[in-house]
């Protein structure tokens, strides 16, 4: 199925949900500008994510999704909110959303998981979703091992439902060769890291501007845990602990609250400024509608 139709959005676009990030400013925006705008869910409490459904709801009448971080210990409330608020659509990442499945589809929800290979693409046909994506390790955040280009037309060629690409795409280009790898849509994050009503720190959004193609890395490959974010001082900290074999715990400890400090205070020493390789095509500050109209309005 057409993923427009799938989502009933003008756009095959669903804004890549990034923790602590997408939050009502910029999923509404997302969704009035004829995409999925896609509400984080990481930090909230039942309470919160309430909230932010609901001023999602002031701003915007289209459709909306929100994501499901699987690691959080207090889903099973968050689902309820999201039943009980009757959303269009759920987004997953780290873990299955089998346990929610049948409570999210009853709802009349679509279930669309963030996939890192064709294994769990395959389990995730089998559970029944609705579509997945297929994330490219050019992300930013938490990445898999395969890149967008081999990653999409494998899962492609191995399951019958809609895939929607992800990593590395951030204009027309990127977009039509997502379609040319047989996507029926793509997810887009970093471009909207510079989106003007996205609610982060001018320092987040500064250095964003400023990359290079080079200048994200990946951390946590020591502890099986690998991020990718702009280079930094902490990145450089924690990349020469795990080259010294540093005890993975103490790892952990620099890097606890590193995301909150980035996307909040702009703590350019001690947070982590997560970011896909291609922020380096992004270069200045541009409302969602523009971003948006521009990867898919024809010159």
């Amino acid at each position: 199925m057409n993923i427009t139709n799938l989502l009933n959005i003008k756009y095959p676009l669903i804004q890549g949900s990034m923790a602590r990030i997408s939050r009502h400013q910029l999923v509404s925006a997302v969704s009035n500008a004829g995409g999925l705008g896609v509400l984080t869910s990481v930090g909230m409490d039942a309470a919160e994510l309430s909230r932010q459904i609901d001023l999602v709801k002031t701003e915007t009448t289209k459709p909306f999704a929100v994501n499901l971080m699987l690691q959080q210990n207090n889903i099973p409330e968050l689902v309820n909110v999201i039943v009980s608020k009757q959303i269009a659509a759920v987004t997953t990442g780290a873990g299955t959303p089998k346990p929610y499945f049948k409570q999210l589809h009853q709802a009349g929800i679509k279930v669309i998981p963030v996939i890192p290979n064709v294994s769990i693409a395959k389990k995730m046909e089998l559970l029944g979703v609705d579509a997945v994506v297929a994330e490219g390790m050019e992300s930013g955040g938490h990445i898999g091992q395969t890149t967008t280009m081999s990653l999409v037309p494998q899962v492609v060629d191995a399951v019958n439902i809609p895939v929607i690409a992800a990593g590395g795409i951030a204009d027309k280009r990127a977009v039509a060769a997502s379609f040319v790898l047989g996507a029926s849509g793509v997810q887009v994050g970093t471009a909207f890291l510079a989106a003007k009503e996205t609610p982060i720190s001018a320092e987040y959004k500064n250095m964003v501007l400023a990359a290079s193609d080079t200048d994200t890395v990946v951390t946590g490959m020591t502890f099986k845990d690998p991020v990718r974010g702009l280079k930094s001082p902490l990145t450089n900290k924690v990349l020469a602990m795990e080259a010294k074999k540093i005890d993975p715990t103490e790892i952990k400890e620099q890097l606890s609250g590193a995301l909150e400090k980035a996307v909040f205070d702009g703590n350019v020493e001690q947070g982590s400024f997560m970011a896909g390789q291609i922020a380096g095509k992004i270069h200045e500050i541009k409302s969602a509608t523009n971003i948006i109209e521009e990867i898919f309005t024809k010159e």
